[in-house]
């Protein structure tokens, strides 16, 4: 018996470190995912071995992959895997998940890299290095987080304002970088003795540096172009105030060839219509904006003249009510109340006077207004008449407006102001 129990517990033994080892492998498999982007990023193609599966195999796990997770700002690539269409690409730390269109039952796969979404965010993250680098030679400002989008990219720096010159000139000296085809290299240096970089790493270990020749050396696991000159032309589009930075709007390669064309196009076709040369538009546009402003000012006096002139009509036509306030009422099928407010302030500028205006559509709405010496608070008055027909609106002594929920409410409100005809 004593025989046949330690057979038993050192057959138990051997099954408890065969387990051990298996689930020790499982773990080791678990974190573990080569990277070939790291060494290659212009390697479309490549063979793995799948090690697990998620999700009823529309999620599986390389032991090595080209393709590249969404991480650090920069898009994930696409393309397929065993013939499935590559959806997304997750960094889970130490392995990459793949999500997949359709499930893969195979253990070995062949991935192809979609190369003209591979090599555009290729030319958008060099050029945000360079552009990143450029800024910060040339004006001293850091960057402080960078975006790329599907269509454009921003850059962050850490400046309240940026002119129209400066990021001009920034622009220039980008593009003379890509024209001088400066070499693009990786290189892996510890955190602790690297030195040089442009921003410091919070990482520890290893670090993986990308550097542009006598330009810039950034910590980063992205996917870079070989030489500057494949980043292609450097386009800054619009430049806004992002809380207390500044952000940059940029484009590269044919991006910006893209937008470029698109910037022409519009520009003659309003060249076009406005009967001028392209290099013409700019002032042309100026002059009729300025002629256009004062047009507007000379029509706003118009207006202010000619409800003077029917406000001063209305009030010597209304008879004054027990209080001695005349009523000059407008109502209106169709418009805004801003048709009506020169009317209103025109009115209230007279002795005694209250003005009452409605407009029907294309909401119910009404506003008041009320001369000083009148013994009439528009706003409270208007107020009370509104909470009674379910509108809601207010303002001040002088003028006040509001909105009615139909028809019949605002001609209930107008009979309550006295302004019902």
């Amino acid at each position: 018996m004593d025989g046949a129990r330690e057979d038993t517990a050192s057959t138990g033994r051997s099954k408890v470190r065969r387990l051990y080892r298996g689930a020790r492998r499982a773990r080791m498999v678990r974190r573990m995912t080569t990277r070939l982007y790291y060494a290659d990023a212009y390697q479309t193609e490549f063979d793995a071995r799948v090690v697990e599966r998620a999700d009823d195999g529309r999620r599986i796990y390389l032991e090595r992959t080209a393709f590249y997770p969404t991480s650090g700002g920069q898009p994930h690539d696409t393309g397929t895997l065993g013939g499935a269409t590559v959806r997304d690409v997750i960094d889970e730390g130490e392995r990459i998940a793949h999500v997949l269109d359709a499930p893969v039952e195979h253990d070995s796969v062949t991935g192809r890299i979609d190369w003209a979404r591979r090599f555009d965010n290729m030319q958008q993250h060099t050029g945000q290095h360079l552009l990143s680098a450029v800024v910060a030679d040339l004006f001293g400002w850091a960057t402080v987080s960078v975006h790329f989008g599907a269509g454009v990219s921003t850059l962050d720096v850490d400046v309240p304002s940026i002119t129209a010159e400066q990021a001009a000139r920034a622009e220039c000296r980008a593009n003379e970088i890509v024209f001088e085809n400066r070499p693009v290299t990786v290189s892996y240096e510890d955190a602790a003795t690297a030195s040089g970089l442009r921003k410091a790493s919070a990482r520890e270990g290893t670090l993986r540096i990308v550097s542009i020749a006598d330009l810039d050396r950034s910590a980063c696991g992205g996917t870079h172009v070989r030489a500057t000159g494949e980043i292609g032309a450097i386009l800054i589009g619009k430049v806004d105030k992002v809380r207390q930075s500044a952000r940059i709007e940029f484009v590269c390669g044919m991006r910006a060839v893209e937008r470029a064309r698109a910037d022409h196009d519009a520009l003659s076709r309003l060249a076009q219509s406005l009967s001028a040369a392209p290099h013409e538009v700019a002032d042309l546009v100026a002059r009729q904006s300025t002629r256009l402003k004062d047009a507007d000012s000379r029509l706003r006096q118009l207006e202010t003249e000619l409800a003077s002139r029917v406000a001063r009509e209305r009030y010597d036509a209304a008879q004054p009510d027990t209080a001695g306030v005349r009523r000059v009422v407008e109502r209106r099928v169709a418009g805004s109340l801003d048709e009506l407010r020169p009317l209103a302030l025109a009115t209230s500028s007279l002795p005694r006077a209250m003005f009452i205006g409605a407009v029907e559509s294309p909401n119910a709405s009404v506003l008041v207004a009320a001369s000083e010496d009148s013994g009439v608070d528009a706003g409270r008055t208007l107020k009370a008449v509104l909470a009674d027909a379910g509108g809601r609106g207010g303002g001040s002594a002088r003028l006040a407006q509001g909105t009615l929920p139909s028809r019949d409410a605002l001609d209930g409100a107008m009979a309550s102001l006295g302004g019902a005809r």
